[in-house]
């Protein structure tokens, strides 16, 4: 692809979306003296003796690292570190600008399991936390879960928990407008990705009804022998009606869908739900079921998408939490703090609810603050704040 130096596009991202700028003047021999040597060597000592110091003398107490090994970009796929670079700056913007967290943007050059998490725990101890991004399923879950085991800083792979907390969120909010709760739902997950698991497991820590996850070869369940680790895990937690067979089997009566596939949905099996149906179709650019169609037929619809109301967007989630979680200096993120997130982004909009309004826009000012101090509070109340 050619690039377009008139194209608006590719003259914002000319040299780069970011830079590092001093927070400290370095005007003359006695600033030059305080901000480095010899000045700096006693900071150094403090820090060698106490540890614990680093949070409070360097850039880690608000710095997280968005790393990636490019393998599953937007809806672009494994395009590789270097092509994955100007969606890590974005993010590291979004990170800035709606969070107040410094972020640094990390492409690294490999893709296997043991030497990204042993590359990324050595990169740690120069930051507050890590937010992995972009990394394909089933991979990232192992990313994740061994590179927590060894770093005592938060690790969040926001394409899993960004995305369940904000559907969440949105959940509630819907089920509120219908009348209902979340333990009156029935719901559908199509996919069974980073995102789709992660939303299974932070709905049945809210207290979902029942649900089933739905992946290319079918529902989810028990009795199947094709099933990964983290499927299976989430085979014993669901479907609770045993429900067996394909997306039109799933979809028969249920009170929600929930899309985070590339799969699309035919009208007839969406015309199967139930009544005051909840349809979130994030699938982004191309919903699994487009709005007019769900309109039809649901009472509350969302989407990925910003031209759309109610985008299902992680920009609403992610720079809270880290915020949230560094302001204590928590060690994880838990489940808790999770659902915390979730219920207080619902709280934000709860006085304004309707059909197209059951999320907040990523500009609403109120947003932030009230994930950061909600983190805050359940990573004291889970035992995992150092302060």
């Amino acid at each position: 692809m050619a690039t377009d130096e008139l194209d608006p596009v590719f003259a914002l991202h000319r040299g780069g979306k970011m830079e590092v700028r001093s927070t400290v003047p370095v005007r003359d021999r006695d600033d030059l003296s305080l901000a480095y040597t010899p000045g700096v060597a006693r900071v150094c000592t403090a820090i060698a003796e106490n540890p614990e110091l680093v949070h409070d003398y360097t850039w880690v107490s608000n710095t997280v690292a968005v790393v990636t090994d490019g393998t599953a970009v937007l809806g672009l796929g494994d395009i590789g570190p270097a092509a994955s670079l100007p969606v890590m700056e974005g993010k590291a913007i979004l990170f800035k600008q709606f969070g107040g967290v410094d972020a640094v943007p990390i492409a690294l050059d490999c893709t296997d399991v043991d030497e990204l998490v042993d590359t990324i725990a050595r990169l740690a101890p120069s930051f507050g936390g890590i937010n992995l991004e972009d990394i394909s399923a089933p991979r990232c879950f192992e990313v994740e879960r061994r590179l927590q085991e060894r770093v005592s800083i938060p690790v969040f792979h926001d394409d899993q928990h960004g995305t369940a907390i904000v559907a969440l969120a949105a959940l509630r909010n819907a089920a509120t407008v219908t009348g209902r709760g979340l333990r009156d739902l029935r719901a559908v997950i199509s996919g069974a990705g980073a995102a789709g698991i992660a939303i299974a497991k932070i709905l049945i820590e809210a207290g979902i009804g029942d649900l089933c996850v739905v992946d290319s070869r079918g529902i989810v369940h028990e009795g199947r022998d094709d099933l990964t680790p983290i499927k299976r895990m989430i085979a014993e937690l669901t479907n609770k009606a045993g429900l067996r067979g394909g997306i039109e089997v799933a979809m028969k009566g249920a009170d929600v869908f929930l899309g985070v596939s590339a799969g699309k949905v035919p009208e007839e099996v969406v015309a199967t739900m139930a009544p005051e149906a909840i349809i979130f179709a994030m699938a982004n650019p191309n919903p699994e079921i487009e709005p007019d169609l769900a309109h039809k037929y649901a009472a509350v619809v969302a989407t990925g998408r910003s031209d759309y109301p109610n985008q299902i967007n992680n920009v609403l989630a992610f720079p809270g939490v880290f915020a949230g979680a560094l302001s204590v200096r928590a060690k994880r993120i838990t489940e808790g703090m999770k659902v915390a997130a979730a219920e207080a982004l619902a709280a934000v909009v709860a006085d304004e609810l309707a059909p197209d309004r059951v999320i907040p826009s990523p500009f609403d000012e109120r947003v932030a603050p009230a994930v950061t101090k909600a983190v805050a509070e359940a990573a004291r109340r889970d035992g995992v704040a150092r302060i």
